[in-house]
């Protein structure tokens, strides 16, 4: 199989099967990964580990914070221009809070710039 993908040595399908409880229905997803790891080089149950835990580090670190702590979900706009932008602006808002306020989780640096909104500008500068 020829890929567009210059360092991927391997493509992992993954099948799921998934019976809704009331209605009994039961429906079948595939989805393929690609990795620059070779195929031998780890069990199905590694790789099965390894796609859940990447997706679950996505879902932890990124996507929640944006959306629940960021409201990025709430928007209606279909305009790419700006849902891009915003997500950029959203990025570059989480790596100055880490940044600035270290160790502390997100819904804390929001009630304490909140409290305090100067520390809002003093993030800023730093």
């Amino acid at each position: 199989m020829a890929m567009d993908f210059p360092y991927a040595r391997s493509v992992v399908v993954v099948r799921s099967r998934r019976t809704e409880k009331r209605s009994g229905k039961t429906t079948e997803e595939v989805r393929y990964y690609i990795s620059s790891l070779e195929p031998e080089e780890l069990t199905p149950k590694q790789w099965h580990q390894l796609i859940r835990g990447h997706w679950a580090g996505v879902e932890n670190r990124n996507h929640w914070r944006r959306d629940a702590l960021m409201g990025e979900d709430r928007s209606r706009s279909r305009n790419r221009s700006l849902l891009s932008n915003l997500a950029l602006i959203r990025n570059g808002l989480l790596r100055i809070l880490n940044r600035c306020f270290p160790g502390q989780s997100l819904p804390v640096i929001r009630e304490q710039i909140q409290a305090k909104p100067s520390l809002a500008f003093r993030a800023l500068e730093a």
